[in-house]
């Protein structure tokens, strides 16, 4: 299997799984952000885990940053997006298919 189709597998999982999650918990809640963020510091470790994903999505904005302007990678705005929208368990993926389909084909556009 190729690294590029292994990363679209890992985007498509990195959705469906925090999704499954969020989905019923925003059924039965509604999107009331004050208890979302109650919930997500609602004990030790899932503060552990909220802390986690914070630091590795800042890590990741940065690398996306730097490896885009290094390698002139388009599309870069993709995983960005991704990190606020689902997270950093799709944007990473997605960023390493984009660097990955670029490193494959240096002279070529990925998605602008």
């Amino acid at each position: 299997m190729k690294l590029k189709t292994l990363y679209l597998a890992f985007c498509v999982v990195g959705i469906a799984l925090p999704y499954w999650e969020f989905v019923p918990w925003v059924m039965q809640h509604g999107l009331n952000l004050r208890l979302l963020l109650a919930d997500r510091f609602a004990n030790r470790i899932s503060a552990f885990f909220a802390m986690d994903v914070l630091i590795s999505a800042v890590v990741l904005l940065r690398f996306i940053r730097v490896e885009s302007a290094r390698l002139e990678i388009r599309g870069w705005w993709l995983p960005v997006l991704a990190v606020f929208t689902v997270g950093v368990s799709l944007a990473l993926p997605l960023f390493l298919y984009l660097r990955e389909t670029k490193l494959e084909h240096p002279n070529s556009s990925t998605i602008r």
